[in-house]
């Protein structure tokens, strides 16, 4: 028998409601008017005119960026270490959560202990620096992809998702004669879709938004990740147009932020793009993975 809600639940939920309408607002519009800004003159944002909706609307800023092979490369570098890096952080997570989620496994509780003594504890800037140099990883992509390939948080997250795979289906396998590798690979990881695809979320976010370690370890412009050239085109006063440039020319006497709008929009778009095709395992490897530590 359904009941009726009370003055009290119904309050609540109108207050939920407005809540949650207002922190959706207060993420969505910033992010409207920075892409109004991009399909706006210059003039137009300079002089304040635009909120929303883009004024005197031009595509000149994207044509910009499109032409500019500087933002390309750190594109396609960012590109790279989103795919090369997540790849890497799925494999060094599952290799360590798999191992200390059986019970057959010894010392497994000292490597949790360890692991979760680096979410407590973390080594200060100049240390990580002096290693990072003294491994000859500094100005190479490496000293984005290796550092973190696992993240103590993660780690916990799958090593949870694991001890929920059922003892029995192990033993199985190892009665048909699967080697460990093989069991991982045919049973554990098939079985693992939901978490594999939350986390692999997870990372490849934090790849794509490499900022602090690119900045740290990185002194090549060729090198540089897509988030620090955005830094380096919104933290400058100009942006070099050629004035010969008959294609730009109507940029070269204005104050280029359009431009630094539309990097920002190409920025942002790739990664959000992703998540509704991973929305369902995204939810139900968080729901899962969270039931048993």
């Amino acid at each position: 028998m359904n009941r009726k809600p009370t003055a009290g639940w119904q309050t609540f939920n109108v207050f939920n409601v407005l809540f949650l309408t207002l922190l959706s607002l207060a993420m969505f519009l910033p992010f409207l008017n920075v892409l109004a800004q991009s399909f706006s003159s210059s003039e137009a944002i300079v002089t304040g005119k635009v909120l929303f909706l883009p004024v005197e609307f031009t595509s000149i800023n994207y044509q910009y960026v499109f032409s500019d092979a500087a933002i390309w490369r750190s594109f396609g570098v960012t590109v790279y270490i989103t795919i090369v890096g997540t790849l890497i952080n799925l494999i060094a997570t599952a290799s360590l959560a798999y191992p200390v989620s059986r019970p057959e496994y010894a010392g497994r509780n000292a490597i949790v202990i360890m692991v979760l003594i680096t979410m407590v504890f973390s080594a200060p800037l100049i240390p990580n620096f002096i290693l990072m140099k003294n491994l000859h990883l500094t100005n190479s992509l490496w000293a984005l992809l290796l550092p973190g390939a696992i993240s103590a948080f993660n780690f916990f997250v799958m090593r949870s998702f694991f001890l929920q795979i059922p003892s029995e289906l192990i033993d199985s396998g190892r009665m048909d004669g699967c080697s460990e590798l093989r069991m991982i690979w045919s049973i554990v990881l098939p079985l693992s879709k939901p978490v594999m695809a939350s986390l692999g979320i997870f990372y490849a976010v934090g790849h794509w938004n490499t900022y602090q370690n690119a900045l740290y370890y990185i002194n090549k412009p060729a090198l540089w990740p897509l988030q620090v050239k955005l830094r380096q085109l919104i933290a400058s006063e100009d942006i070099s147009i050629d004035p010969n440039s008959s294609q730009f020319s109507g940029l070269a006497h204005m104050d280029p932020e359009g431009i630094k709008m539309a990097t920002i929009i190409i920025a942002t778009i790739p990664i959000i793009l992703i998540y509704p095709f991973l929305q369902r395992h995204f939810v139900k490897g968080m729901m899962v993975g969270s039931v048993k530590s």
